[in-house]
């Protein structure tokens, strides 16, 4: 089994996957965040080419792409041979939205000879299994909640809208966008009191159906609680064995302290 390399964005997942495979190439990117503080080396988005053969001449066969990662703008003047031959196709892939690129991405780095796997593969207890993990039972209201969101996901999924649904009392309050989970419960958070009807609410995250799961598994964590709670809500419920809880241990003693439920469920539809 050849070396792993870990392509870094920002949060606290690439640190964790580095901590469990010390011997990884840790890679981060011009431009990109991250929280490594060990030896990485960093590369420039434009020169993919010079990428792949430092992480050949490292020994690298398998590659992990963890953590959040915006999209920098890139300088066509810096763009070596690789990314000028790839541009085509990489600027067909963006204007199909997140899933097209991801698939792009996944598919040069594979024709490049290299296994992509996801860091679910690579830590164990990563995803939230089917069980309730934090909190009190979910009631006859949130549990219905819980099923019209899930729903709600599921038929948006087609269209590559995000993977995130609040809906209180039956009322949908939110659907995450391109914008993200913060900016959809911060509006939630905003609306006012007797547009929510007296209902708490729930929020539910999910993968999309036909998602890769290998670069693009939805994700909570603690500063996910505390949002959460300050929205008012009742609890948190994701699809088992599709979204990672970051930082275990704080998630769900924060969802405790807060006294909101954390729910791993499977929801019909949705694979």
């Amino acid at each position: 089994m050849g070396r792993l390399a870990i392509l870094s964005g920002d949060g606290a997942l690439p640190v964790a996957l580095s901590a469990a495979h010390p011997d990884a190439l840790c890679v981060t990117f011009e431009g990109v965040a991250h929280q490594l503080t060990g030896a990485v080396e960093t590369h420039r988005f434009e020169r993919l080419g010079e990428l792949f053969d430092a992480l050949r001449a490292a020994g690298v066969t398998r590659v992990v792409m963890a953590g959040s990662m915006s999209r920098p703008p890139l300088d066509p003047a810096a763009l070596d041979p690789f990314m000028i031959a790839l541009a085509p196709r990489l600027m067909a892939a963006m204007q199909g939205g997140d899933d097209a690129l991801l698939r792009l991405i996944i598919s040069v780095i594979e024709d490049e000879g290299f296994e992509v796997l996801g860091a679910h593969e690579l830590l164990d207890g990563l995803t939230a299994e089917a069980a309730l993990l934090a909190g009190p039972e979910p009631d006859v209201t949130a549990t219905a909640d819980i099923t019209r969101a899930a729903a709600i996901l599921t038929a948006l999924s087609p269209h590559d809208v995000g993977q995130g649904c609040v809906v209180g009392g039956g009322l949908v309050l939110g659907v995450e966008t391109l914008q993200g989970t913060e900016f959809m419960l911060d509006t939630v958070t905003r609306t006012a009191p007797h547009l929510r009807r007296g209902a708490k609410g729930v929020f539910v995250k999910a993968a999309k159906a036909g998602q890769d799961l290998r670069v693009d598994m939805p994700a909570i964590g603690p500063d996910t609680v505390a949002q959460v709670a300050a929205a008012g809500l009742a609890g948190i419920a994701v699809q088992a064995g599709h979204v990672m809880v970051l930082e275990r241990d704080r998630t769900i003693a924060a969802a405790n302290e807060a006294g909101i439920f954390l729910l791993g469920q499977e929801f019909e539809g949705h694979s």
